[in-house]
């Protein structure tokens, strides 16, 4: 049986990167949780990585949801306007 390649599912927008810590600032429009499998994918960006850490107003949360912003400790750079998907 082959693997059929993971769906992917909009769930935020970068809003802003810090350069220093190597945040991401994600605007949710989905649910997001710890452990998820994320896409982030812009014009010079292609970025999967496993949802390790995330904060809302430098507090840990497990889960975050749609309207929120979230910062979001990403593997390498992302870019204002990139998108965030979540592969199910």
């Amino acid at each position: 049986m082959e693997e059929k390649p993971a769906e992917k599912k909009l769930v935020g927008k970068v809003a802003h990167y810090f350069t220093k810590i190597g945040v991401g600032v994600i605007e949710l429009s989905d649910e997001l949780k710890l452990g998820d499998r994320i896409l982030i994918q812009g014009p010079t960006t292609n970025l999967q990585q496993t949802v390790s850490s995330m904060q809302i107003e430098h507090e840990n949360v497990q889960s975050a949801s749609a309207g929120q912003s979230i910062g979001l400790k990403v593997d390498q750079r992302v870019r204002e306007g990139d998108l965030v998907y979540k592969l199910v």
